[in-house]
């Protein structure tokens, strides 16, 4: 008799949610701090921050990855089902994710709520339009891009040099055909014809604004130092030369606030601000972070992709600018990717391959050796997956002890937070005897060239660096703007360790190429482009969106 498995979505819709207010009950707040968006979702006022500004902050802990593959790893499963298994134990646990990317989940993913009974809900909404965050982020950019057009039909009294305009407009969809286009065509009265494009909305600086503000004021700081473009002489334009932070500010004020939901066990979440971390730094905002470090006593966080871009990120960029002191780190992988790592094919990951496995393990010691430079504790969480033989869970077991990696199997998308017990564990006894410290890879003060570097060498394993003459050109520039104190958000690859996505497990004997540099002063950082890396992705041949639908009712399909 074969059992029937349901989808996440079939869950998800079989699951009795409580009331968001029950929720937010259960955290103590008060009633005017909650503003909610129908039955289960609501947005959290700022001001509890300073209610809650003299109780100590609850410990953060960050979920990891691999290197990506098509066979799935889980992260954001394990998170969510981290957070219920501390639950469970009596802990006093929230979960604080991203928000996810309409491009992604129309094209590729699905969906990125979590999965099976380890999901953040309603997950529709979630991952849809959820409370117009990334709707609002996607008007403030283009309000932006108008401003900067219309002053130059009405006379350019900056004197923008319009060929060099790098604030581009944005939608948050994969959309290839608008990477590059002409704006401005129609005559005098349609404004100054000129080249532009399209960003995904989650690539805007403006999202890793607002994900790394603390408060409205200095989220209107950050807005006006954004840079623009450059003038006739080369000189940086802001959005303080054009005056218009407060009205973005105005688009954003609403967005700053994190958004509370709960997971398939109740347990409350905060899913806010979604930054790609191929191309952005991969985190969920500040304020989300540090106001369930004033409502919890452990918060479970995930950076995106593997420990090479959102961790790294999260320690050198959201850690550092956040003044967030980790705790401990869980490492997911599974058996599935290890083996693709490992040189499998992906129609032949059913089949028990020991030898791929293996080979495949170096390429999570490479991400350990990361997170041991970084000096926190660790797990390793061997998601479970179905296919998955007891002789390759064994034997992958058998390689985490002997590297004296701790480790736990977690099997959270079946069991919910009963499957992520061993794991929870295991991360508090870490937690409860580690003398280790936070510590990141670098100081903003050294110049970007070694901070690049550092990173290439320590996190990738890479035997250096190489710098195009653009990108030369531009580190000298920077440097003579001041903009070279400033951490390095490393635009990537996910799928490789190098800046090649068809050089899986752990390469060697390679160089990074580093092709220009983007300078995001509102956020605090200068971007680095790595190989082909794309602002603007594309769909694939059938996108996930085929597969969606809804019914008469109401009752929506195909995300997962």
């Amino acid at each position: 008799m074969t059992v029937e498995i349901k989808n996440d979505i079939e869950i998800a819709r079989e699951t009795k949610l409580k009331p968001i207010k029950e929720i937010a009950n259960g955290l103590n707040l008060l009633e005017e701090e909650l503003e909610p968006y129908g039955h289960y979702k609501a947005k959290v006022s700022l001001d509890l921050m300073e209610r809650l500004s003299e109780k100590p902050d609850g410990k953060v802990i960050l979920v990891t990855a691999i290197n990506p593959t098509p066979a799935g790893e889980g992260k954001s499963t394990v998170t969510v089902g981290l957070g219920q298994a501390l639950q469970k134990l009596g802990k006093n646990a929230m979960v604080a994710m991203r928000e996810p990317s309409l491009g992604p989940t129309m094209g590729l993913k699905g969906g990125a709520a979590g999965g099976g009974y380890s999901q953040v809900l309603p997950m529709e909404e979630i991952n849809l339009h959820f409370t117009g965050d990334i709707h609002a982020i996607t008007t403030a950019n283009n309000a932006l891009s108008a401003f900067i057009d219309n002053h130059i039909h009405q006379g350019n009294e900056l004197k923008i040099d319009s060929r060099r305009i790098v604030w581009k407009r944005v939608v948050d969809m994969n959309d290839r055909a608008l990477r590059n286009v002409i704006v401005g065509l129609g005559g005098p009265v349609q404004g100054v014809p000129r080249e532009d494009g399209f960003d995904i909305t989650v690539a805007s600086e403006i999202m890793a604004v607002l994900c790394l503000a603390t408060d409205l004021n200095d989220l209107k700081q950050r807005l006006a130092k954004m840079v623009v473009a450059y003038n006739i002489d080369k000189q940086p334009v802001t959005v303080s030369d054009l005056g218009v932070q407060g009205a973005l500010t105005l688009l954003l004020k609403d967005a700053l606030k994190p958004n509370l939901v709960q997971t398939i066990e109740h347990t409350p979440a905060l899913v806010h601000g979604g930054p790609f971390a191929n191309i952005a730094h991969g985190c969920n905002s500040v304020v989300a972070t540090k106001m369930a470090q004033k409502l919890s006593d452990f918060v479970v966080t995930e950076a995106g992709f593997g420990a090479d871009l959102g961790a790294e990120k999260f320690f050198n960029i959201k850690a550092r600018l956040a003044e967030i002191e980790p705790e401990a780190v869980v490492i997911v992988a599974t058996v599935r990717a290890l083996k693709m790592h490992g040189g499998a094919a992906k129609q032949d990951l059913h089949k028990e391959n020991l030898k791929a496995l293996q080979a495949g393990f170096h390429n999570l010691k490479k991400h350990i050796e990361t997170i041991q430079a970084i000096g926190l504790p660790f797990v390793v969480s061997i998601n479970r997956f179905a296919t998955d033989t007891e002789e390759e869970l064994e034997a992958l077991q058998k390689l985490c002890s002997e590297n004296n990696y701790t480790h736990a199997v977690t099997e959270v998308w079946e069991k919910g937070g009963l499957g992520g017990i061993d794991l929870a564990e295991q991360l508090l006894h870490g937690i409860d005897n580690s003398n280790a410290s936070f510590t990141p890879l670098y100081d903003v003060n050294e110049p970007i060239v070694d901070k690049i570097d550092k990173i290439a060498k320590i996190v990738y394993g890479a035997e250096g660096v190489t710098f195009t003459e653009k990108a030369k050109k531009q580190i000298e520039q920077f440097q003579s703007l001041g903009w070279n104190n400033m951490p390095i958000c490393m635009a990537k690859t996910p799928f490789s360790l190098s800046d090649d996505p068809t050089k899986q497990g752990r390469p060697t004997n390679f160089t990074i190429t580093v092709r220009e540099l983007k300078p995001s002063i509102g956020a605090g950082f200068i971007v680095a482009l790595t190989g082909d890396v794309l602002t603007m992705p594309g769909l694939p041949k059938k996108p996930a969106a085929l597969q969606m639908d809804v019914d008469e009712s109401g009752n929506v399909y195909g995300l997962f």
